[in-house]
């Protein structure tokens, strides 16, 4: 990369930075629980709005795995989603009414927290429909995944965002409050992906799935993207440029090219396309909040009794059943 080429990154950064520093004037404490925190404290971030039903299970999934601690971003929920966040012993709450969409979809708010809370630690970065598997995550905890990637200098953990779906219509597999997603939602696209490298960052641009099968089978190159970083040692001077596709120092971004093989990869299994789906897409495209004027949403809403299901879908079995597929990689995690 030529001088003027870094020198134009490293003030990108330094902007995306200064955002937020400004945007966290924006968020008001309802808990704060940061004290306790230890130096190798495992870290969850995490935005939401009207969630209340999903967080039960969400908590426990990541408790189980190793987190320690949780940091939310509640964007005016009216649901009760704060006020039980709030109650939960290892949470720390802020809230806010400003707007999603002029905090960069939330990530202002949640790189001014990294700043502050995030340095010098593991974090994970997700939404709270996404749940992060790695290799060996049922038998190996992921304070094990991080030592690792500590010991082999490795400084971020890249993954498919895997949209998983039910059998049949969408709106037709309810989920209740505390149940696991993948009970009702357990099929996915073994295939059916494409792959393009971002020149400038050096991220690898991941498309396709059933939302570009279904939802935007007409214009696939608008499908959502589907390329996540959401595991990060961080340290301050670090950002999220685009939700967690992709950072700066873009160093961060070669999550999958190692010398002589693959680096170790994993996914975050996508529990959105259950029965609440065209309830949520009606509130974000009344809101107008999302990226491309809500485009994504707009599709949801045209769709939402899609089945998503055809004759290609494979029933979701573990994690080895995805890396068979060349889906994710235990690179050369022993």
């Amino acid at each position: 990369m030529g001088l003027l080429s870094s020198y134009r990154l490293r003030w990108m950064r330094k902007g995306w930075k200064f955002r937020a520093f400004l945007k966290r004037r924006e968020l008001r404490p309802v808990i704060r629980r940061t004290k306790a925190l230890r130096p190798d404290s495992l870290l969850l971030f995490c935005t939401l709005r009207n969630e209340r039903a999903r967080l039960p299970y969400f908590l426990q999934y990541y408790r189980a795995l190793g987190v320690e601690h949780f940091l939310f971003v509640d964007n005016a929920s009216d649901d009760g989603s704060r006020a039980y966040l709030a109650e939960q012993p290892d949470t720390s709450v802020w809230t806010t009414t400003a707007s999603y969409r002029n905090s960069r979809f939330g990530m202002d708010w949640i790189n001014g927290l990294l700043a502050r809370h995030g340095h010098g630690r593991w974090v994970l970065v997700v939404d709270v429909d996404e749940f992060f598997i790695y290799p060996f995550h049922d038998t190996r905890p992921l304070r094990a995944l991080t030592d690792w990637l500590d010991a082999s200098n490795i400084r971020s953990f890249g993954t498919l965002l895997l949209d998983m779906y039910p059998k049949g219509p969408v709106s037709a597999h309810p989920c209740i409050e505390g149940q696991n997603p993948f009970e009702v939602a357990n099929w996915f696209d073994s295939a059916n992906y494409s792959v393009t490298r971002n020149s400038r960052l050096k991220n690898l641009w991941l498309q396709g799935g059933p939302r570009a099968r279904v939802f935007f089978a007409d214009k696939p190159l608008d499908a959502p993207a589907l390329n996540k970083i959401p595991l990060v040692k961080w340290h301050r001077d670090y950002a999220y440029v685009s939700s967690t596709h992709m950072l700066l120092p873009r160093g961060l971004n070669l999550v999958y090219d190692r010398v002589g093989g693959e680096k170790a990869s994993g996914c975050l299994l996508h529990a959105k396309f259950l029965a609440t789906l065209g309830d949520k897409a009606r509130e974000e495209v009344a809101r107008g909040e999302h990226y491309g004027e809500s485009r994504e949403y707009l599709a949801y809403h045209s769709e939402s009794e899609a089945d998503l299901w055809c004759k290609w879908s494979q029933r979701f079995i573990n994690w080895r059943q995805l890396e068979i597929l060349g889906l994710m990689s235990k690179g050369n995690w022993a």
